[in-house]
């Protein structure tokens, strides 16, 4: 009998490890992906809290300047989050081809302040463009992404 209640004890003993084991692996996974979900979702919320719309004429002489070859777009934030008043984050597009910072000018309207909720920015491209042609500027910012097309005659 008392064989018995070593080898239980022991078997117990061996049960209770594994579980402690088994539970330290599994706190450890769950507080990992806990972390994960909390990064997506902040992530996630930056892209619903950013919105932007071009409100630019297409058919304003306004847009292109031919003798200097700039293409002037304006484009509200139409998002809760405040955007980069220097347009870091700012992706821009034109005919595909991918627009560099460096010939690219963000000029924030509201005397140069924050980039924000119902604010207006004047985007410069230096882009020489071919008369006689339809064109197309896509403006993206945290997955927040806009269109514009206008004709250069």
């Amino acid at each position: 009998m008392a064989g018995d209640s070593v080898s239980t004890l022991i078997l117990f003993i061996a049960a209770m490890l594994v579980a402690a084991g088994v539970a330290g692996t599994l706190v450890t996974n769950v507080n990992e992906l806990s972390n994960a979900v909390d990064t997506q979702s902040a992530d996630v919320t930056d892209k619903i809290d950013t919105d932007i719309e071009i409100i630019s004429d297409p058919g304003s002489d306004a847009v292109y300047d031919d003798t200097s070859g700039t293409v002037t777009i304006l484009v509200k934030n139409t998002g809760q989050k405040t955007l980069a008043d220097d347009g870091t984050g700012l992706d821009v597009l034109v005919n595909g081809s991918y627009i560099s910072d460096e010939a690219m000018t963000v000029t924030v309207q509201d005397d140069g302040g924050p980039w924000r909720r119902g604010t207006v920015a004047e985007l410069e491209i230096n882009q020489p463009l071919a008369t006689t042609t339809e064109h197309r500027v896509q403006v993206t910012v945290n997955g927040a992404e806009e269109v514009f097309e206008f004709y250069v005659s």
